[in-house]
């Protein structure tokens, strides 16, 4: 005897299977190929005053507008990197500042430039990188482009006083298939030493040191450089 309720059961499976695998073949067409997916986490606690946060902003409005940024974006495979920016201090203080941005010309470097410029500060707190790295590579997995390299770039005045612990963090991060995590600490060198041990992993990572805010727009521009490249 043909059970009917089992072949309605077993073709209701099918049919479910069917339109997962169409939705998830479709979410794959949909994603931009991009070089880089590149997320920069961005140091706003209460460490830095409004003229070092302006000093922060501006320098990485300055490198969007760069020509040699640009043209280590435009040379690349593709020639197209995606972009997203993110303020954060204490542990539960993250905020997106510019959402994912494709960068595939000038304009677009120069529009993501023109987006930051128009961000304003959110915090002010105490300073959990940890915290924020476990912030940001959630948006990763949201995001509507694919690469064959996930980067995380942290800049920041200073070590962790709050929050979840950074060196884990930065493990799970890894774990989670960031591909590296890159420090640019502003201070002397034992923030450096701090940066190495404690936010930077993943093959081909570096920390590069701004000595002070006013070098941060020099050194930020050939941390762009050297992490698109």
């Amino acid at each position: 005897m043909i059970n009917f309720s089992t072949i309605k059961k077993t073709a209701a499976s099918i049919f479910a299977m069917s339109a997962l695998c169409l939705a998830m073949t479709s979410q794959a067409q949909a994603n931009t190929m991009v070089d880089t997916e590149l997320q920069l986490l961005v140091d706003v606690s209460g460490s830095v005053d409004s003229g070092e946060f302006n000093l922060q902003k501006n320098g990485y409005v300055a490198a969007f507008q760069d020509s040699a940024v640009q043209n280590a974006i435009l040379g690349g495979t593709l020639g197209k990197v995606a972009v997203q920016l993110i303020y954060w201090s204490g542990a539960s203080q993250q905020a997106v500042g510019v959402d994912w941005t494709l960068i595939d010309s000038a304009a677009s470097a120069n529009a993501f430039a023109a987006a930051i410029n128009g961000t304003i500060r959110p915090f002010s707190g105490l300073t959990a990188p940890g915290s924020a790295l476990n912030f940001g590579v959630t948006k990763f997995n949201t995001n509507s482009f694919d690469s064959v390299k996930q980067v995380i770039d942290v800049s920041g005045d200073g070590s962790q006083n709050d929050g979840f612990n950074t060196a884990t963090a930065r493990n799970n991060a890894l774990a989670a298939g960031i591909d590296q995590i890159n420090g640019l600490p502003i201070g002397g060198s034992s923030l450096v030493t701090w940066y190495q041990n404690n936010v930077q992993g993943g093959t081909g990572s570096f920390v590069m040191q701004a000595a002070t805010f006013g070098d941060f727009e020099g050194a930020i521009k050939d941390k762009l450089t050297t992490e698109i490249t």
